[in-house]
């Protein structure tokens, strides 16, 4: 059989995801008598390209189906894109903008078929990419947010909520995106802290007996200013309510009016009310019945009710007009500078304008009490658990949803206008005739429906929903929902309430939300910054197995992941430790012919112990994955596998390979075969959810020596827990040998012995069953230590000169007669005694300095004091290993 020197990834990657895909592995069969395990995939955008984000996201859910694959229930992972609105727009909008055209010169008809073509020739991209990583959905049910079955979903939604009073029309104060020219739900818009101004300015009595003064971060808005509201309770202002003033550069008049909204502690105790351009002054303007002035329009250009000297001007052009004009009329009393929350668009990062339309919305709060209601009893739990208190907190102070959106690329809102009478009809369906006059010309409205008024649906919609079908029947509730908490209200608490209300039941039962990739610095990965790498590029270099098991390995469940390019070398190495072991074993057991029956097999104490430490393993990285503690399975497996199987067990098997058995034994070399086939097709089928292509690889190519009876790892059963085969022991008696062995190997070290050279030991034990121990597995020490002599009992001398070293309750001597130059190693740690001491003394310096002391970082200070520990501990060993020559 030939078997690479080295494992190289990108082929065998491609040949096991083709076979599995061609297979029909990622499908699967329902059966009555079995509990499927459903996961939803987070549909990434149409326009995604794989980031590191991703890469954690899909990681970590493909683990999750890999593992319950591997349990023989119907496993089903639903992929699906969303076709993203605005992004996707914008993106073909940009490209017509380079042959100098807009949307508008287009049309609506002609921009949405640019957009579909564009979508079927480059929209497929990130599944692609999905592909590369190891994704094992089930492609066959692969969705898209737009397509004709959920876009039926989403009528249905529409039409049935607006039939409950639960969907309404109306104009209130919305976050609007001057550059997406759309509306924006308030988690769509992202806000960060900045240093802004705060105006104040002088707005005069009408009566020309003086002035208030207002406070404000948008001096432009000023402009639709309709009133100045003060508290009722505030005396200072008692004597002004009713009273008339003048709005500065406009000449209108307007009233002095009472709020209690109005904080009398805030600024100066007056409030300049827009009613049009911010959502607190909306609901003041509400409460006085007050005009609403709408001074901007949906640009962020100044209208023609901003005024002749205004209007045509961007918003900040006018802002700064209008302070240069209010400073010339001595009425801009100070400028403060002002730290204050500035909202921004989730997709531009342009600066959101609060902004009077009609629009629609959703009526959240009745929604919303099944939904605190199944997170309450615990049908639906989040980990980690701090999450459920963040839901917990939005869900209870919930706000109605801004559905639409004024943009083409959508689901278009089911309303229709009559032409003739101006009636308004919601429905699936364009209207034959109008209710109101009987005539048959429609309109429909222009708007479209947020992005995520599809994907709130996505747990029923995706299975075929309003159609009671076999998935709807089977799958649903599904599993696990992992997604990341940025989009807890976005789309998880939405799913939850769609789901509960259109299906009496909960989407999923569990939630983990994972934590965010970020730099070293600590910052999130992103475009802009220039810090993320491309997964692609990564794969290429290193494999998706290697990058899959760096990110699983270095995130704890929930926590962030802080990448840096050296992560990938655990996931690299650990890739190349167990293809080379695989090697070492398959070219040791080609040429030794047949089986041993395993009752015929006669384990020694290694082959004992790794079994004990397998079906620990075992059980561990069960409870682990159950758990979706995924990155502790990964760790367990990983000190299984290099540090117990390769570098103890598998080396301690090399010199069986060419035992010869003595009588009534077994043979050596078939059992030793048996055993590390065993244990590398078991530890093979642990690690399979992690790292997918090397171990269907290693594990297909043992199946040709090693009968299995499945057909591929993939939906192989994943090993179940012996626990008669854990024997403490039996751990016990082999960690007293591997202990003996590292210490012996240290004093090696101390001499810097060569590998080659072999030693005398002396073992002074404290217990006989002791030396049974060591007698019986002194070829262990042979091998591992290179001990050629071994002499031990209780009570025997300390051979002189000797170096020594304490394991548990034991002494272990290596006489050093014979074995090196006594006068030369005395020379030179002489020598090395000399130059610790100077470092010590240096060191002690520094510490013992007052201005070092008073002026050096905390972090400084104690960096030298533990140099000067570890030296201390440096100069104890010298002088006692001078003194072990000396005598």
């Amino acid at each position: 059989m030939e078997i690479n020197k080295s494992y190289e990834a990108s082929a065998i990657e491609r040949k096991w995801y083709k076979f599995w895909e061609e297979g029909g592995y990622f499908t699967p069969t329902k059966d009555p008598a079995k509990k499927p395990f459903t996961l939803l995939i987070p549909p990434p955008n149409v326009t995604g390209i794989l980031h590191m984000g991703h890469v954690l996201n899909n990681t970590l859910q493909d683990v999750v189906v890999r593992y319950h694959r591997m349990q023989g229930v119907p496993t089903l992972w639903l992929p699906g894109v969303d076709h993203a609105g605005i992004a996707t727009q914008n993106m073909v909008e940009k490209q017509i903008a380079k042959e100098g055209q807009n949307r508008h010169q287009l049309g609506r008809e002609k921009l949405i078929e640019l957009i579909w073509q564009w979508k079927h020739e480059k929209g497929n991209i990130i599944i692609e990419q999905l592909k590369l990583l190891g994704a094992s959905c089930d492609w066959s049910r692969q969705r898209f947010t737009m397509d004709e079955m959920l876009s039926r979903a989403v009528k249905e939604v529409f039409v049935s909520l607006y039939e409950d009073g639960l969907i309404y029309k109306g104009k209130y104060i919305i976050n609007w995106c001057p550059r997406c020219v759309t509306a924006l739900a308030n988690d769509e818009v992202e806000h960060a802290d900045e240093e802004g101004k705060l105006w104040h300015i002088r707005y005069p009595y009408a009566d020309g007996s003086g002035y208030v003064t207002v406070a404000t971060t948008r001096p432009e808005t000023m402009l639709g200013d309709v009133a100045v509201a003060v508290n009722p309770k505030d005396k200072r202002y008692q004597n002004l309510i009713g009273k008339e003033l003048i709005l500065p550069l406009t000449g209108r008049k307007i009233p002095v009016i009472a709020d209690d909204y109005v904080d009398a502690a805030f600024g100066t105790g007056c409030v300049k009310v827009t009613p049009a351009h911010d959502p607190n002054d909306f609901e003041i303007g509400q409460r006085h019945n007050l005009e609403q002035l709408l001074v901007l329009d949906e640009h962020g250009v100044m209208n023609e009710a901003a005024g002749t000297d205004f209007a045509g001007l961007d918003r900040y052009e006018c802002r700064k007009k209008i302070l240069a004009m209010l400073e010339e009329q001595g009425l801009l009393e100070k400028t403060e500078k002002h730290q204050h929350a500035v909202g921004h668009c989730y997709r531009c990062d342009t600066v959101i304008e609060p902004y009077l339309s009609d629009q629609w919305f959703v009526k959240m709060q009745p929604l919303a009490e099944r939904a605190i209601a199944v997170v309450e009893s615990g049908e639906v739990k989040f980990q980690p658990e701090r999450w459920t208190k963040v839901y917990m907190h939005w869900m209870k102070n919930i706000r109605d949803w801004c559905i639409s959106r004024q943009i083409w690329w959508g689901h278009r809102i089911p309303a229709y206008y009559c032409l003739d009478c101006g009636e308004m009809v919601v429905a699936k369906e364009e209207p034959q005739a109008c209710p109101k006059c009987g005539k048959s010309a429609f309109r429909q409205d222009e708007d479209v429906l947020d992005t995520w008024f599809s994907s709130w649906l996505w747990p029923f919609s995706t299975m075929g929903w309003p159609d009671e079908t076999e998935d709807l029947a089977y799958f649903l509730p599904t599993n696990v929902l992992i997604t990341a908490p940025e989009i807890i209200y976005l789309w998880v608490a939405r799913m939850i309430m769609s789901t509960l209300h259109f299906k009496n039941q909960i989407p999923f039962d569990t939630v983990l939300l994972h934590g965010t990739v970020r730099d070293e610095l600590g910052r999130k990965m992103s475009k802009s910054l220039g810090n993320s790498p491309d997964p692609i590029d990564i794969i290429q270099k290193v494999g998706a197995d290697a990058l899959r098991f760096s990110m699983i390995f270095n995130t704890p469940k929930g926590a962030d992941v802080f990448y840096a390019d050296t992560m990938l070398e655990t996931g690299r190495n650990f890739a190349n430790k167990i293809w080379n072991a695989y090697r070492f074993i398959m070219m040791n057991v080609e040429a030794i012919p047949g089986l041993p029956q395993k009752a015929d097999l006669q384990p020694e104490l290694a082959d004992k112990w790794i079994y004990s430490r397998l079906h620990e393993v075992i059980g561990q990285t069960r409870e682990y994955y159950e758990n979706l503690r995924l990155n502790d399975a990964a760790q367990c497996l990983f000190q299984f596998i290099w540090d117990e199987f390769c570098s103890w067990y598998i080396e301690l098997s090399k010199d069986r390979f060419n035992r010869e058995p003595q009588e009534g034994e077994a043979d050596h070399r078939l059992v030793v075969k048996y055993y590390l086939l065993d244990l590398m097709q078991t530890s093979m089928r642990l690690l399979h959810p992690i790292m997918p292509f090397v171990t269907e690889e290693i594990w297909q190519g043992i199946k040709t020596v090693f009968p299995m009876p499945e057909e591929a790892l993939i939906t192989a059963a994943y090993p179940e827990q012996d626990t008669s085969m854990i024997d403490s022991a039996i751990a016990d008696e082999m960690s007293f040998i591997q202990e003996s062995i590292s210490a012996i190997r240290n004093l090696r070290k101390q001499l810097n012995l060569p590998p080659s050279t072999g030693i005398r030991i002396v073992i002074r034990l404290a217990e006989e069953k002791q030396k049974e121990l060591f007698e019986a597995y002194s070829s262990y020490l042979a091998k591992l230590a290179k001990v050629e002599s071994l002499e031990c009992g209780i009570g025997i001398d300390k051979p002189r000169p000797a170096i020594a070293a304490v394991v548990r309750n034991i002494e272990i001597f290596l006489p050093l007669s014979g074995l090196i130059d006594m006068q030369a190693e005395r020379d030179r740690l002489g020598k090395q005694l000399a130059k610790l001491e100077q470092e010590m003394a240096g060191i002690r310096k520094k510490l013992d300095n007052p201005n070092f002391m008073g002026n050096a970082k905390p972090e400084v200070v104690a960096k030298e004091e533990e140099k000067l520990a570890d030296v201390s501990t440096k100069i104890s060993l010298t002088k006692e290993l001078l003194q072990d020559l000396s005598s």
